[in-house]
């Protein structure tokens, strides 16, 4: 894998996510709005594809569903999924490139 393969998938992560926050904010404006919302699941679909720093970006800062149960207790474990699949990547890319 190259340095640009590299830059291009962090690039591709940074748009995934700017996307998912997007989303979650427009969300947050109809809820404002009294307008049509996006669904729990599309917003936690969203998250677990790959937006769940976006989406957890999106839940501080703009205070979206902080209090809405299960939701929140969802995309928290969205987030350890990919922390542990961060981690198991990296180790076993570790193992491959020192290997």
């Amino acid at each position: 894998m190259t340095t640009a393969d590299i830059f291009k998938i962090i690039a591709l992560f940074m748009a995934l996510n700017a996307f998912v926050f997007s989303v979650y904010f427009l969300d947050k404006q109809a809820a404002r709005h009294h307008w049509r919302r996006t669904s729990e699941r599309t917003l936690l679909a969203l998250a677990f594809v790959g937006g769940s720093l976006g989406a957890v970006c999106a839940q501080k800062l703009l205070r979206h569903k902080t209090q809405k149960e299960p939701f929140r207790s969802i995309l928290r474990a969205i987030v350890v999924f990919h922390a542990a699949a961060a981690l198991l990547l990296s180790a076993a890319l570790g193992c491959v490139v020192l290997g």
